[in-house]
């Protein structure tokens, strides 16, 4: 009887032996993916209209002038108009103006500061065919804003909003390649078509960034 107790247990253990969980086979390819420990050079393609927008959409929303001085005058400056809010904000800074002053800023049609008087550059830049007005109160042109005030240095810091407008969309509104001009006096917002803001001090030309 001794001598067959080996042989009865051997078929048990084979029967548990293959009843066991087996291993799961090593994987000899790439490690598992780590994000802490990833590289530009593993990272996907973007896809189309993920991520920042497109270096020309972003410049489309700025632009700058630089104002030169209308025969007899010294005003001057630079400016940066930006869409901010649905609006135009325009900043900058105009020199050269009488002090205390206030005075007529509008963008006009044309970007032509050629004629001596600036005449060139038209009239307000009006696409509707609306009234004059006060930017943001009742009908006005795209081009009408707010007068700039000088201190008593003659100097005035700009802060101001064109209502309706749009930079580089190619549009009816779009003021680039338009005129800006500083007048000699305040504009009254009423009179028409100018506001009654008298001659042109200086003269710009918008241009996209």
């Amino acid at each position: 009887m001794r001598q067959l107790r080996p042989l009865f247990f051997a078929p048990v253990l084979i029967a548990l032996a293959a009843c066991s969980p087996q291993p799961d086979p090593v994987d000899d390819g790439d490690p598992p993916f780590d994000p802490a420990t990833r590289t530009d050079a593993t990272l996907p393609p973007a896809a189309p209209g993920d991520g920042a927008a497109p270096a020309s959409e972003e410049q489309a929303q700025v632009a700058t002038a630089v104002l030169e001085p209308t025969e007899g005058n010294a005003t001057r400056g630079e400016l940066r108009f930006e869409a901010a809010n649905g609006h135009v904000r325009i900043t900058g800074q105009v020199t050269g103006l009488s002090p205390g002053g206030e005075h007529g800023f509008h963008v006009h049609e044309f970007g032509d500061c050629s004629a001596p008087d600036a005449t060139s550059a038209g009239g307000h830049f009006n696409p509707d065919d609306s009234q004059h007005g006060r930017a943001g109160q009742g009908e006005h042109h795209v081009g009408d804003s707010d007068n700039l005030m000088a201190n008593d240095e003659g100097v005035a810091e700009v802060d101001r909003e064109l209502h309706g407008a749009t930079i580089g969309d190619g549009g009816s509104t779009d003021i680039v390649g338009k005129g800006v001009i500083v007048h000699a006096d305040a504009d009254d917002y009423v009179s028409q078509p100018t506001g009654n803001a008298g001659d042109r001090l200086a003269c710009g030309v918008i241009q996209a960034l």
